[in-house]
């Protein structure tokens, strides 16, 4: 990243890292959770009891320290109180936690807020430790928020305060994929995993879309997103190759009447519609690219696909030569009737063919 002032380097980054710690989350939580994203904070996850949990990330340049006055601690305050006190304060089931990149200092209390450091629900240890750490400050931000903190009974501050969990050294950004594929995909084979966490993650990003955009009101579940990976390792199998190309159309529009590839020629010789030849090109198109995709990501052993294709072969022959049969029986059938000639059913294999003309 470069010094420059009006960089917004690492603010695009933060909003970037929202979905993606989002999905390393939900994959370890429990698969009645949900999680909201940009809701009452950058994330909001709701476990099977109704009772949210609102986390705040934050994604900084490497080296940075945690502090007593750090910004970024006391501006998720603010919005933790605003939520605390909208949720009925002390009746509140809220949780706040903050997650950063950063390391806190050794020296900060802001290591009490660890999760191996909670106090019980009447231990004003934290109340003043707070207010020693805030009575420093020149900030005018931060003495706005120490005094709505101060509107709260002492009750209520060793209440909110408690409430609240740091966990610093959290995974960059560009870690999660490799954490995700290391405790999450151990199922899946080793050399599918990037193409199965490249699709998830664009599954979960379109869902995390919808969320923000309005066009879903209800938050994603971890069910969810279990059913999805478990879908993709399926496609990922051994016996089993995956279908990323269905419902895919080729670039542009398709000339189903000037297309001078034979496969298209054919069909259009014999007066077949425009639509089963433009289904068919769809068809090639889809096969086309599916294949490549197979040889790019190394997923066919070596004869693998001229195997299937002498399959393709001979199971299409013998469907064939079924069909003709019964064309071969209609025809003759159809002789018969016009002649007004009895014709036995037997002889037909689909005993569809009356036995006299009408």
């Amino acid at each position: 990243m470069t010094g420059d002032r009006f960089s917004a380097g690492e603010q695009g980054l933060g909003y970037l890292y929202q979905p993606r710690f989002a999905l390393l989350q939900m994959l370890q939580l429990p698969e009645q959770t949900s999680v909201f994203v940009e809701k009452d904070d950058d994330l909001d996850f709701v476990d099977v009891g109704g009772r949210r949990t609102l986390g705040s990330l934050k994604h900084k340049a490497p080296g940075e320290r945690l502090t007593n006055l750090s910004k970024d601690f006391w501006k998720s305050v603010r919005i933790w109180l605003r939520r605390y006190g909208d949720s009925g304060r002390i009746e509140s089931t809220h949780r706040f936690y903050l997650f950063t990149t950063n390391e806190v200092a050794e020296t900060s209390f802001l290591k009490e807020f660890f999760p191996a450091g909670q106090r019980s629900a009447d231990d004003p240890a934290l109340v003043t430790l707070a207010d020693a750490a805030l009575a420093e400050t020149q900030s005018e931000l931060i003495q706005k928020i120490a005094n709505d903190i101060h509107t709260l009974s002492e009750a209520e501050q060793i209440d909110f305060w408690r409430r609240i969990t740091i966990f610093d050294r959290a995974p960059r950004i560009d870690d999660i994929p490799d954490l995700i594929k290391d405790r999450v995909m151990r199922s899946i084979r080793r050399e599918c995993r990037d193409f199965v966490f490249e699709r998830l993650e664009g599954w979960w990003h379109d869902s995390v879309l919808a969320l923000l955009t309005g066009k879903r009101s209800l938050p994603i579940y971890g069910y969810e997103l279990s059913d999805k990976l478990s879908a993709l390792a399926d496609e990922y199998k051994a016996d089993n190759l995956p279908i990323t190309f269905r419902g895919k159309a080729p670039d542009g529009e398709i000339d189903t009447d000037n297309d001078n590839r034979l496969f298209v020629r054919q069909p259009r010789e014999i007066g077949i519609s425009s639509a089963r030849i433009r289904n068919a090109i769809l068809d090639y198109y889809r096969a086309y690219e599916q294949r490549s995709q197979w040889a790019r990501e190394n997923l066919l052993v070596s004869g693998e696909l001229d195997d299937y294709e002498d399959r393709l072969v001979d199971e299409w022959s013998r469907y064939r030569d079924v069909v003709f049969e019964k064309l071969g029986c209609v025809a003759e059938s159809m002789g018969e009737i016009a002649e007004n000639k009895p014709l036995p059913v037997e002889e037909c294999e689909s005993g569809t063919v009356p036995r006299h003309a009408g």
